[in-house]
């Protein structure tokens, strides 16, 4: 279910600390969590205070086989990080968003028909493994302290658009 309908914006760039994981599809909600739940540690055993809720970045996508993931944290600055938290940046630019209740699939599939049906470009390109994004990611909007139903989460997905997209 569509919460905010689709728009495009001009955002900042915005630094957070991530970790990075390739992971199969099937699945990917399980190791999404734990990998949540781990960064959530690192930042409260670091003393970082999140500037804004959590996101998941997809970097490449292969809905048949491994998703190229990162789990973030919005910072106000990027930290140092160890082998397994990196800093990292959302780029500046334009971006085509929506929020979506329930079906993260059906909220994608809603931006993309909307982008194309709006003659909008991703920018993104083919790679060896899927479809690479230069940021395409989702950002939790619920407290799962708050709201521990996964279906009942607002999520925000966000796709940059091409530098020369109209």
């Amino acid at each position: 279910m569509i919460v905010r309908q689709p728009a495009v914006d001009t955002r900042s760039e915005k630094p957070y600390m991530g970790i990075r994981a390739r992971v199969p599809m099937r699945g990917m909600s399980g190791a999404v969590t734990l990998l949540f739940k781990e960064m959530a540690t690192w930042v409260k055993r670091h003393a970082i205070e999140p500037a804004g809720p959590p996101f998941l970045r997809f970097h490449v996508i292969d809905m048949a086989g491994e998703m190229d993931i990162e789990v973030g944290m919005p910072v106000a600055a990027a930290a140092p990080g160890d082998e397994r938290v990196c800093a990292g940046t959302l780029p500046a630019g334009r971006y085509a968003s929506l929020i979506y209740v329930r079906s993260g699939i059906a909220g994608n599939r809603a931006l993309i028909e909307w982008a194309e049906s709006n003659h909008l470009a991703w920018d993104r390109w083919e790679d060896a493994r899927g479809d690479a994004f230069r940021s395409r990611y989702e950002t939790y909007l619920t407290d799962p302290k708050i709201e521990p139903h996964k279906t009942k989460w607002e999520v925000e997905v966000a796709i940059k658009l091409a530098d020369n997209a109209v």
